[in-house]
């Protein structure tokens, strides 16, 4: 038989660059789904670390929160305050943002953080990761129970031209008060006897109200706070005597670093309109001149002679006596807390006046109120 012979040459070849193809086609693809792997696991981790970033600024925000500037700012839209671009805690990137009212008691943070490289714009094409998110938080003030113009465990007697005045008032040219509330009572006792004489007077709805509910511990414990706790946050700390007060200035700036200056309570709009520190006075103080407006903590009696005139909280563990005369027809704008420890009786002669007034407390609250999230529904992201 006669041997055929096949033409096969080339054939190890063509299979050659076919299985070199398939297999190239399996590494690209191989490297290809690797490479988007690692961007997916990149950007996740740019987005996380960006997350973090927001969640950070906005907790650092509530930490410093000035409460004096940020508690008084008009609600939205009629304002807002931005948030500067800033270094994360950590230095791992940066956050900004806007922050505004909502209502009385409530803000928004609204923060947008990066993370350091997507910040910086080193993500080649331009690429980076943002995340934006929402804190709703509110003003935690301290729950003082004040609901009279004057409360005090003994008797008051009022003589000469005082007044107590349970209405609610706005003070004079204090233009951001919300308009005024229902009318308190003048006096808030647990019994003690209330006189008048001369032209002393009490008013309110009703001018007196008993109250059994009212100890020792209703000067002391206030919510979740005491006298001790407020007595250590204080701005201002002086021995007792006979001060003078009133606003003081350096550079046109409010010094705050004089203990004798206690707030601009007659000039809202001036250097220290917003000043409203919190004081404490270790011992008795007696006070002829001129102005204060905050919240007062006086361990002994207080005394006032003339025309003082202060806005805000009044917390005393002795007496109140005012005496004397003077321009100004009242002396406290807001809400007057006396303990009198021996229950003695309160005494107000000469031209003196109680006026309840809700815009000042909760101007002095405002003033020192940190705030806190919501527990409830206070966080959101944005995008």
């Amino acid at each position: 038989m006669n041997r055929i012979l096949r033409d096969e040459r080339g054939m190890a070849l063509a299979v050659a660059i076919f299985a070199l193809v398939v297999v190239g086609a399996l590494v690209a693809g191989a490297f290809f789904a690797g490479t988007q792997e690692q961007r997916v696991g990149e950007n996740q981790r740019r987005v996380q670390t960006s997350f973090g970033i927001a969640e950070a600024g906005a907790q650092e925000r509530v930490l410093v929160w000035d409460p004096a500037t940020m508690n008084r700012i008009k609600q939205y839209p009629e304002s807002s305050v931005a948030i500067a671009n800033q270094p994360a805690p950590g230095g791992t990137g940066r956050y900004s943002g806007t922050t505004y009212r909502l209502g009385p008691n409530i803000f928004l943070l609204d923060i947008t953080g990066q993370d350091a490289r997507s910040y910086s714009g080193a993500i080649a094409g331009g690429g980076g990761a943002r995340q934006r998110i929402g804190l709703i938080a509110r003003i935690a003030p301290v729950e003082f129970g004040i609901r009279a113009s004057l409360t005090t465990q003994g008797g008051v007697s009022v003589g000469g031209n005082a007044t107590i005045v349970g209405t609610d008032q706005n003070p004079a040219g204090w233009a951001s008060c919300d308009p005024p509330g229902p009318a308190q009572a003048g006096v808030r006792d647990n019994g003690g006897t209330v006189g008048t004489s001369g032209a002393g007077t009490v008013t309110g709805v009703p001018p007196v109200v008993n109250d059994p509910s009212i100890t020792s511990s209703s000067f002391t414990t206030f919510g979740g706070s005491t006298y001790a706790q407020l007595s250590a946050r204080a701005n201002i700390s002086i021995a007792g005597g006979n001060i003078n007060t009133a606003p003081s200035t350096v550079n046109g700036l409010c010094n705050t670093n004089d203990p004798y200056n206690w707030g601009d309570g007659h000039n809202p709009a001036g250097p220290c309109g917003n000043y409203f520190p919190i004081i404490h006075s270790t011992g008795s103080i007696t006070i002829n001149n001129t102005q204060g407006q905050g919240i007062l903590l006086v361990d002994g009696d207080l005394t006032v002679n003339g025309a003082w005139d202060f806005y805000g909280i009044v917390i005393i563990q002795g007496d109140l006596k005012t005496a004397g005369g003077g321009g100004a027809d009242a002396h406290f704008w807001g809400g007057v807390m006396a303990k009198n420890a021996d229950l003695s009786t309160q005494n107000l002669s000469g031209h003196a006046t109680l006026n309840f007034s809700s815009c000042s407390i909760l101007a002095a609250l405002q003033a020192q109120s940190p705030i806190s999230p919501m527990r409830q529904r206070g966080w959101v992201q944005l995008f």
